[in-house]
């Protein structure tokens, strides 16, 4: 059994009820290809295999965290009629994809590079959300040091009073 399915869908996620919840009711689409990519711990990259779409033929939305991306060809003016295909195997229909984000994942760029839409993707942790290092220091100190800064704080309360 693999979990992969799982991650496909879902890019800065670790909670996992989520995954579940989307792999049950997942219709992935098989057109077009894609693939979900990391590059480091903060770096994703989604890259869409759009050969023979045009730029102005591609939009990318982000909206309530979902990132849509979007494919069509524009009206052809008649061309296509004028051609006879003895063999289509280049797809030219029209595609959606979506793709939940993580509220710490922001959009960084798109390009498209070689018949592929790449999505470059950052996971910016904030500063309270970070990992840190707690220093251990002795307890029975760190007791004493409260207890004087608290009796210091009443005596200066009963004086002022």
């Amino acid at each position: 059994m693999t979990l992969s399915p799982l991650f496909r869908r879902s890019i800065g996620f670790d909670r996992l009820n989520d995954l579940f919840e989307q792999a049950i009711h997942n219709d992935a689409p098989s057109y077009p290809p894609y693939n979900v990519e990391k590059h480091g711990d903060n770096d994703y990259r989604i890259a869409v295999a759009t050969a023979g779409f045009a730029e102005k033929e591609l939009d990318i939305n982000v909206e309530n965290r979902v990132l849509t991306i979007t494919g069509g060809h524009a009206n052809s003016n008649g061309d296509e009629a004028s051609v006879t295909y003895l063999h289509r195997g280049i797809s030219r229909r029209a595609f959606r994809l979506s793709f939940r984000l993580d509220e710490n994942i922001e959009v960084q760029g798109a390009r498209l590079e070689n018949g592929l839409l790449i999505v470059d993707l950052l996971r910016v942790v904030p500063e309270q959300q970070r990992a840190r290092q707690i220093p251990i220091q002795s307890g029975q100190r760190a007791l004493t040091d409260r207890s004087n800064q608290a009796s210091h704080v009443e005596a200066t309360e009963h004086a002022s009073a």
